[in-house]
């Protein structure tokens, strides 16, 4: 799935090429283009086609928003099935275009945010057909995802048609997540209420947020040349979210979204221990020498309600504290 940054790992700096002729070898060293100046591109091109497609909103608002799931059997909106598409607009349109939604009151909206990466602020463009009922995405969190990656002149590069698997949203050590502009996306969405099987035995998801993301090559492959994404350019992804589930990226049998401890969504800015790792890649969050997993007193398999002392801090937080359910 090009949508990870496994691809990115085989495009470091300092790929050189060579060219040779009789009695001499000339070696140039690759080197990228300057980050905000491609930016300042990609953004122009972002925003130039907000300003000249529409998508198929109107086939959304002329169904009810959401399924109904208390109904028996449950009364399901057209809306579960449908996909955003993409149309350029003719100079006879009377369609809105993408860019007319941003800051609507109400749904479909074109929501604006700001990332910063590498000292430039980035815009992007998130489309919100519907935001979803069900359980929030963290950054920390699984995802599994239906989706279509284009490049602006419609080129498709990568789908998923079924919900068959689930992807890490952050990379962490071996653990690859997706790039960044994706993740950003899919965070200010929530996953489905459940499912059902229609007459054709296919599943169908209810209420899931529906979307779309406008990704700078800054937040997605940058200078990287994949099968259909020219360096440089800018992507953009349509998609359903599905499903959120736990990771654990350090196995300390805490679920890596709960080591968020301020609760901001950005997991490496909680070090309990200030050892320079992060909580959520920390098997010994408070440095007590005693390993998380261990400091599950009750070994009920949830560090996070042993306080012995009943100070307000669990074990695992605590480095005053350094029981082990370990025998001696």
């Amino acid at each position: 799935m090009k949508i990870t940054k496994l691809f990115l790992l085989c495009f470091a700096l300092g790929i050189s090429v060579t060219s040779c002729d009789e009695d001499e070898k000339v070696e140039a060293e690759f080197v990228e283009r300057d980050r905000q100046e491609v930016y300042d591109e990609n953004i122009a091109e972002i925003e130039a086609f907000l300003e000249s497609h529409t998508f198929n909103y109107a086939e959304f608002q002329n169904n009810p928003m959401y399924s109904d799931l208390t109904t028996t059997p449950p009364t399901v909106t057209p809306n579960d099935s449908y996909s955003i598409e993409f149309t350029e607009l003719s100079d006879t349109s009377t369609d809105l275009a993408i860019i007319d939604f941003l800051d609507s009151a109400t749904y479909p909206k074109l929501e604006l945010h700001t990332v910063t990466q590498d000292d430039i602020e980035y815009k992007l463009y998130i489309l919100k057909v519907r935001e979803g009922l069900g359980e929030s995405v963290h950054r920390l969190d699984k995802a599994a995802v239906l989706y279509k990656g284009t490049v602006p002149n419609g080129t498709v590069f990568d789908s998923a048609v079924t919900v068959n698997t689930s992807f890490n949203l952050t990379t962490a050590g071996d653990e690859l997540g997706v790039i960044r502009g994706f993740r950003e996306g899919l965070v200010r969405f929530k996953t489905s209420q459940g499912f059902t099987d229609n007459d054709s035995g296919e599943t169908v998801y209810h209420n899931h947020g529906i979307g779309a993301v406008f990704i700078p090559s800054g937040l997605g492959y940058f200078s990287s040349e994949l099968t259909n994404i020219p360096s440089y350019s800018p992507v953009f992804f349509r998609f359903s979210v599905i499903t959120r589930s736990d990771t654990d990226y350090d196995s300390d049998g805490v679920p890596s979204h709960l080591e968020d401890l301020d609760g901001d969504g950005n997991g490496f800015n909680d070090d309990t221990d200030g050892d320079g790792l992060p909580n959520f890649v920390d098997n010994d969050d408070d440095g007590d020498g005693v390993i998380t997993i261990y400091e599950d007193i009750d070994e009920d398999g949830d560090p996070t309600n042993d306080d012995t002392n009943g100070n307000g801090i669990p074990n695992y937080l605590d480095a005053t504290v350094s029981l082990s359910n370990q025998s001696s």
